[in-house]
C-alpha cells in the first residue's frame, strides 16, 4: 500500500502502511520510545517514519511539546482513518494480525460498574484473539476525544462532537460522606443534608455540578479536585461531602468514606461512547455484548 509518488502535500516517496503503523503505536503509547520497542524498531526510525507522514499530509499528528506525547486535533480525526486503512490491509493479506489488535476501552471512574467484571470475563472467553484493555483516564470523555482509546464508558449526558452516545442502564447516585462524621450516622440522605457544608467537586472526569442541586439551595461552598482519589482523600479528611453514581461505592470502596443513598437526586445514565467514524473492527461485538451482559445481569 503506497500512496504514489508526491501525491501527498509534501510530495516525496509516498506513504506505505509502515508509516502509518508508526503513527498508531506511538498515539496508542503516548511515546516515541515505548512505540519503537513494540516496533521492534530504534527511537530514530520511528521519529523520521512520523516526520515523513506529517510531512507528506502537510500537518502536524503528535504534539511533541511535553513529555508525555498527546495527538493533535488533526491526529485524532487522522487516526481513525489510519486504524481502518491498515484494517483494511491487514484483513486482506492477514486477518490474523488484524485480530490481535486490542480494543482499548476507557473510562473516568467505575468502569462499567456491576457489569465490570462480567464483560471483561465474557470477552475474554468468546474473544481471546482481540485482547479488551481497560484503561482509567482522568477526563471527560476518558481520552476518546484525544484518540487514546478506541470506545468509552461515560456518567452522565456528554457534550463532545463527533461521537456517538448510546445509554446501556441509569445509576442511582448516593452521597458520599467522611466515615467518621456527622451525616455518616444517616441511613440515607437528601440534597438539602449535604448542602450545609462544603461539596467536592471533580471538575475534569466527574458529573457532579451545582446544578444538580435548587438554585436557592446550593451548597455553602464547594471544593474541586482533578480525579477520583483525590476526591476521596478530601470527604475521608472532612472537607466536605460528595455525590457520585451508586456503582462508585462498589468499585472505589475507602475506609475513610461511607457511601448513603441519596433519594431526591436524579439517576445518572451509564453511556458507551464512541467516535462518529470507523473504528477498530470489534466494535460492534463490544457494543452487543454490553447491551447482552446488562440485560441478562
Amino acid at each position: 500500500m503506497s500512496a504514489g509518488q508526491g501525491g501527498g502535500k509534501g510530495g516525496g516517496r509516498g506513504i506505505e502502511v509502515r508509516h502509518l503503523r508508526a503513527f498508531l503505536a506511538i498515539a496508542d503509547e503516548g511515546s516515541v520510545t515505548r512505540a519503537a520497542t513494540r516496533l521492534r524498531l530504534t527511537q530514530p526510525v520511528v521519529s523520521r517514519t512520523l516526520a515523513a507522514l506529517e510531512k507528506h499530509l502537510g500537518v502536524r499528528l503528535v504534539d511533541r511539546s511535553t513529555h508525555h506525547l498527546a495527538l493533535t486535533p488533526e491526529g485524532v480525526a487522522f487516526r481513525d482513518k489510519a486504524a481502518a486503512a491498515v484494517g483494511a490491509f491487514d484483513e486482506a493479506v492477514g486477518p490474523e494480525r488484524l485480530r490481535h489488535r486490542p480494543l482499548r476501552l476507557g473510562h473516568a471512574w467505575s468502569a462499567f460498574g456491576p457489569y465490570t467484571t462480567p464483560l471483561l470475563r465474557t470477552w475474554q472467553r468468546r474473544h481471546p484473539l482481540t485482547p479488551l484493555e481497560l484503561r482509567r483516564i482522568d477526563d471527560r470523555t476518558a481520552g476518546l476525544t484525544r484518540g487514546e482509546v478506541d470506545a468509552a464508558l461515560l456518567r452522565g449526558p456528554v457534550d463532545a462532537p463527533g461521537l456517538v452516545t448510546e445509554v446501556l442502564f441509569t445509576e442511582n447516585r448516593v452521597a458520599a460522606v467522611a466515615a467518621d462524621g456527622p451525616l455518616a450516622a444517616h441511613r440515607s440522605l437528601s440534597l438539602a443534608d449535604l448542602a450545609g457544608d462544603a461539596v467536592v467537586l471533580n471538575t475534569v472526569s466527574g458529573t457532579t455540578t451545582l446544578d444538580l442541586w435548587p438554585r436557592d439551595a446550593r451548597p455553602v461552598a464547594t471544593l474541586t479536585v482533578a480525579n477520583t482519589d483525590d476526591w476521596l482523600t478530601a470527604i475521608a479528611a472532612g472537607r466536605g461531602a460528595g455525590v457520585s453514581a451508586a456503582s462508585t461505592a462498589d468499585m472505589h470502596p475507602h475506609a475513610g468514606v461511607a457511601y448513603r443513598p441519596l433519594a431526591d437526586a436524579p439517576p445518572l445514565p451509564v453511556l458507551l461512547a464512541r467516535r462518529d467514524g470507523p473504528g477498530h473492527p470489534a466494535l460492534p461485538r463490544l457494543v452487543a455484548l454490553a447491551r447482552e451482559i446488562v440485560d441478562r445481569e
